[in-house]
Parts: C-alpha cells; sequence; structure tokens
C-alpha cells in the first residue's frame, strides 16, 4: 500500500519535494546536501560534520541492513536530517540491533522517504547547496520560506559536538602520545591512532594551547568537525601557537584550521564533496587514492603562495587542494578521510607519516 506523503521539503528557492515521514516528527531549517555512498548510512548518520545538515543519499534504498552497536562515530548523532528515495524498516543483518528509524527517533533526527532523491541531487548540483524547510506537507509555501527567511544559520556547530572535558584514550603503553583537538571527532580517527600506537589524549575544541603543551605530547592531532573553520577563530589561535613546537596532522576541518593558522585562505563550495569515491592525486608521488570525503569548504589553493605551506594533494574533480604540508615544521593535513569507516583504505598510510614525524622528534629530543 503506498503511503500519502505527509512531509515536505521546502527549499529556500520556492522548490518543493513530497514524502513520508520516519524517524522523529519534527520540522526544521537546514542546509542541504547530498552523499554518493552506497554503505554506511550509520556512519553517516552519526558523523558530527554533518551537525545541521539535511542529507540527501543518493543511493536509493536505505535502513536495509539495520544499526550494530560497534558502527557508531560519535555516541549521540547530530545530523540534522535523513532524505531518502526508499526506506526499509525491516532490515536483514545478524549485527543488527535495531532499525534506522527507531534510532533517529531516539536522538531526535527527521527524515523523509519516498522522496525523488535523483531530481533533488540534481537540483543541488546545479544550484548549490541551499537551506530547506522540512515540514508537514500541508504548509503553505510562503509561510515555508518565511520560516527560512528569519531562521537565523547557527554558528556554533563545533561547541556543541566537541567534548565538554578532556579524556583518554589508549594505555600507557603505548609508544606515542598525540594529543587530539576534538572539533567533531569520529571515533575511527581515535581508533586509528590507537592501533598505530597512539595514546590519544582528547581536548574539547577551544583547549588553550598551554594547556596542551602541559599534557606533553609527542604530536598534535586536528579532528574533522562541522561547519565554516572561520567560526573556531580560538582553534586557529591555538594550532598557530603549537605549529613548529610538535608534529602536526589534521584531517578535514582540520585541514582547513591547519591552513588557516598558516596564513591561507578558505571559501564555500557550491555542493561539497560527501561519498566515498572521490580521486585524489597525489603531486609528489603522482599516485592517486580513491578516498571518502566529508566537506564543505576548501582551501583557495591561491592563498598558499603568501604561506610556508605547500599543496600536496589535488582532487580530480575539481582541482581542489586536498593536502597541504610544511616540512620544516612537521605539519601536514589531507581534506578527506583517511581512517574512512566505511570506505576505501588507499590513504592509512598518512597516519604512518604522524608516526614518523613522531619518532623523528622522541629520537632527537
Amino acid at each position: 500500500m503506498v503511503k500519502r506523503p505527509n512531509k515536505k521539503l521546502i527549499l529556500q528557492d520556492g522548490e518543493q519535494f513530497y514524502g513520508c515521514s520516519f524517524g522523529a516528527d519534527k520540522d526544521d531549517v537546514l542546509e542541504l546536501v547530498f552523499n554518493t555512498s552506497m554503505v554506511g548510512y550509520q556512519e553517516i548518520l552519526s558523523d558530527p560534520s554533518y551537525t545541521d545538515q539535511a542529507v540527501v543519499m543518493t543511493y536509493p534504498l536505505i535502513g536495509n541492513y539495520g544499526m550494530a552497536e560497534d558502527d557508531y562515530e560519535t555516541d549521540i548523532p547530530t545530523v540534522g536530517a535523513f532524505i531518502v528515495r526508499e526506506y526499509n524498516d525491516e532490515p536483514s543483518n545478524f549485527r543488527s540491533a535495531g532499525t534506522l528509524g527507531s534510532v533517529m527517533k531516539r536522538f531526535g533526527i527527521p527524515g523523509i522517504s519516498g522522496v525523488d532523491t535523483r531530481k533533488l541531487t540534481r537540483s543541488i548540483r546545479d544550484k548549490g547547496s541551499r537551506r530547506v524547510l522540512l515540514t508537514g506537507a500541508d504548509t503553505p509555501l510562503e509561510k515555508g520560506l518565511k520560516i527560512i527567511e528569519e531562521t537565523p544559520v547557527p554558528k556554533d556547530a563545533v561547541s556543541r559536538v566537541s567534548c565538554k572535558n578532556i579524556y583518554e584514550a589508549g594505555g600507557e603503553e603505548l609508544p606515542h602520545h598525540v594529543v587530539a583537538i576534538d572539533c567533531g571527532m569520529k571515533k575511527n580517527i581515535v581508533r586509528s591512532l590507537n592501533k598505530k600506537g597512539c595514546r590519544v589524549t582528547v581536548v574539547p575544541w577551544n583547549t588553550e594551547s598551554g594547556v596542551i603543551e602541559e599534557l606533553k605530547p609527542d604530536g598534535i592531532f586536528i579532528s574533522n568537525g562541522p561547519g565554516d573553520p572561520e567560526d573556531v577563530p580560538e582553534t586557529i589561535k591555538t594550532v598557530k601557537t603549537l605549529i613548529g613546537k610538535y608534529p602536526v596532522f589534521g584531517i578535514c576541518l582540520g585541514h582547513q584550521i591547519l591552513s588557516l593558522a598558516y596564513g591561507a585562505k578558505t571559501y564555500k563550495l557550491k555542493f561539497g564533496h560527501r561519498g566515498g569515491n572521490h580521486p585524489v592525486k597525489n603531486i609528489e608521488t603522482g599516485r592517486i587514492d580513491i578516498t571518502s570525503q566529508n566537506h564543505s569548504y576548501a582551501v583557495d589553493i591561491n592563498s598558499l603562495k603568501n604561506t610556508p605551506l605547500t599543496a600536496t594533494h589535488i582532487n580530480l574533480l575539481d582541482r581542489t587542494v586536498e593536502g597541504v604540508k610544511c616540512e620544516t615544521d612537521r605539519a601536514y593535513s589531507v581534506q578527506y578521510h583517511p581512517e574512512s569507516a566505511p570506505g576505501p583504505q588507499d590513504s592509512v598510510y598518512l597516519f604512518d607519516k604522524f608516526i614518523g614525524y613522531m619518532k623523528g622528534s622522541t629520537e632527537n629530543a
């Protein structure tokens, strides 16, 4: 039996898309983006980088393998909404501990199914990311547009998803000590560092450099996270103070923060990069990696000319900067996710580079 649409999306330019509600039943104004991954909806749902965003899944069937207890990237998902073509509420997988819809309902995340996600994705691709109101199917268009116009764009996403207190992950027996600045860090980043022999001390996004130095790290890591990198001047200031003193490695938002700390500029992309199949070329080696990505902003390649940074990686789809480094400071970063989860494992070597820098520091101390 075909359900009657009870929800709709109103885009800020007046486009409307109808569908059926699942998950939490709530209205919200969000940023509309799309993700091209064929698997991994649980990791996408629980990635803090999607805070305040309504994610259109281009793969047509979502929910079919349920939700596994071990696959969350954060304990409290903060994605704005899920938009899907077909939602499956009867998952078949031996690891499933619940349905996608039930998890979304528990965390207050609305969803809408039955949407023409192909048409919607083309609209985002052609016209760019826009704000959208997820609301009842009977909401008048004029009222919806007014709600979008009057709802302010949030600027505090990082502070909402970062940890509130310092904590440690990994035992004292691990040979390297990394202080990770949490701007909305995925769990698999910590797991990846632990696997490489790193005890990780995670600190909140606005931790001052003096506090970090008192922790006596071997290296500094800057995490992924949501929103505009210029919204976290406190983190940029901290990183600016630490570069040159310790090896520094940044991922995604951390890449943008590191670049800003060196004096480079960032800008917002038309519709961002989100998916598990983005080709990235290592300029230094010529090697091409298939990468997992999730970001709205990029580093302006022209702005690197006035900094000590050099571009190390380039996106083969749109030629945007995907990596930078300052060899003398032992600092580098990438725009994509080498820890993936799920996704290609082509870029795990970037963690080994971080280990190499830290080994060099301790050997020369």
